[in-house]
């Protein structure tokens, strides 16, 4: 049973009914929604589909669960999903799920499906997380939703008894949590990297040859800047292991627990190996567009002038070519290994690897 008939119902039942349900959904207004469900869905006022229906998913705001406290007789011993969220976290004292039991304590409430969308629903499991977060107090319960979410092709993870639905209907709500503070260290050392090369390249010319090369600040700078970014997070994707390692050298033991500064630390390498590579890339893109610059082609024609003038035949430099020509050379080659680093992190590539093959590719 699907009690609603927003966007999240009309998903939850398209998908139910590819895998095979039997599919009720209960809405105040049958007839007008009926249009807005496969025809495979028995579409009903919200008494009829409760009675016939043994699972219920709730899709309804927590604002209108009152509105189902007539159906309380006809609920009992039925199982609730709770498949809502909030608009913040944290925005009630208790959980939503928490709240619906407290309304139907003759029901068994299980907190699900909340962290997928009506997108992947309606596409299915290939797109989209595969995870379907899962809490209830009734291990049986929790057993039948979580048989119905593998059968709709997606992973049950059983996140324990119900007062973590709390925690549950967070997670939708975070932005990116572990990249927070990888994310502020890469800009504050692209503001570092980047004031040290405005004042290197453009403020110092100006102040001692009043030259101005202000237009060095869009291209030029960012790109010296964006590489000493990339290494330095590179370098704090292994310091940490090696303090770490040197930790338990000292104490002699490796169950003793690390600092929480060092711990936080590990737990985001790769999120700064990702950030690294993503600089690195940017680099190699920017070393790309410098000879398309106005300015480059500017300065070719000064040169070539200034040849012609001097009545020079060639400004050939062997030292400097070759030394040009490896440079590019071994930075590709960098850019190639880092790549490798960066795609061995992610999560579907690195659960495919032993821990031996991981260790060789770093």
């Amino acid at each position: 049973g699907v009690l609603g008939s927003g966007d999240f119902a009309r998903s939850l039942a398209v998908r139910l009914v590819c895998s095979g349900f039997r599919v009720l959904v209960g809405s105040r207004s049958p007839k007008r929604k009926a249009g807005l469900f496969p025809a495979a869905a028995e579409v009903t006022c919200q008494a009829e589909a409760v009675k016939k229906a043994d699972v219920i998913f709730v899709a309804v705001f927590r604002e209108h669960y009152s509105t189902l406290c007539d159906l309380a007789d006809v609920l009992v011993g039925k199982i609730l999903v709770d498949v809502s969220n909030n608009t913040e976290i944290n925005h009630h004292k208790e959980s939503n799920a928490e709240y619906l039991a407290s309304l139907f304590p003759a029901c068994t409430v299980v907190k699900g499906f909340n962290v997928v969308s009506a997108w992947t629903l309606q596409s299915g499991a290939r797109d989209g997380n595969k995870q379907v977060l899962i809490c209830s107090n009734d291990q049986e319960a929790k057993r039948t939703v979580a048989d119905i979410a593998q059968v709709m092709g997606f992973t049950p993870v059983d996140m324990g008894c119900l007062s973590s639905a709390r925690e549950i209907e967070n997670v939708p709500l975070r932005l990116l949590p572990a990249w927070k503070i990888p994310i502020f260290l890469a800009l504050g050392l692209f503001l570092c990297f980047f004031t040290y090369n405005l004042i290197r390249q453009v403020i110092h010319p100006y102040i001692r040859e009043q030259k101005n090369k202000l237009y060095k600040i869009p291209v030029e700078v960012v790109n010296t800047t964006l590489p000493c970014v990339s290494y330095v997070m590179l370098s704090l994707v292994y310091l940490p292991g090696v303090l770490a390692a040197c930790s338990q050298l000292y104490h002699g033991t490796k169950y003793r627990r690390f600092p929480d500064w060092l711990d936080q630390w590990l737990q985001h390498r790769k999120q700064i190996g990702l950030l690294s590579f993503f600089c690195a890339a940017l680099h190699a893109v920017y070393s790309l567009c410098l000879p398309m610059r106005r300015s480059h082609r500017y300065l070719l024609i000064e040169t070539a002038v200034k040849q012609a003038v001097e009545k020079k035949m060639t400004i050939w430099v062997e030292e400097e070519v070759w030394r040009m020509e490896i440079y590019i050379s071994v930075g590709i080659i960098a850019l190639g290994l880092l790549s490798l680093l960066a795609i061995t992190s992610l999560p579907s590539i690195a659960n495919s690897l032993n821990w031996r093959e991981f260790s060789f590719i770093q």
